[in-house]
């Protein structure tokens, strides 16, 4: 919100690749998202991120940031690997809040 007035948007595309955390309907998710959460921005349908029914623009923004930045001392990967959620293939989104800057051009400037 505190950069709205510069033109940035964030775009909200739901997922239910992550231990089925997204079952409900594209409505009872925006509706859910909306009153738990505030959120205020675009959601749009349910896709999938990974895997052979990989939605086509995560195909692009994957392609153009195949792996995300993420601080050395988070552990993240470490911990997922530990519980038996490493990704399938090196580019896959890991889990549900990864998230990619797209400049005003519409090119990637980073996966996180």
């Amino acid at each position: 919100k505190a950069w709205a007035d510069r033109g940035f948007v964030v775009l909200g595309f739901p997922c239910n690749q992550f231990l089925e955390q997204e079952p409900g309907s594209d409505e009872e998710i925006k509706t859910y998202c909306t009153t738990t959460w505030g959120v205020t921005f675009p959601m749009f349908s349910k896709i999938e991120v990974n895997g052979e029914g990989r939605h086509p623009l995560y195909q692009k923004l994957i392609a153009a940031a195949p792996t995300a930045v993420a601080p050395e001392e988070s552990g993240f990967y470490a911990r997922m690997v530990s519980k038996g959620r490493a990704p399938l293939y090196p580019d896959d989104i890991l889990w549900n809040f990864e998230k990619f800057l797209v400049g005003r051009d519409g090119l990637v400037i980073q996966r996180f």
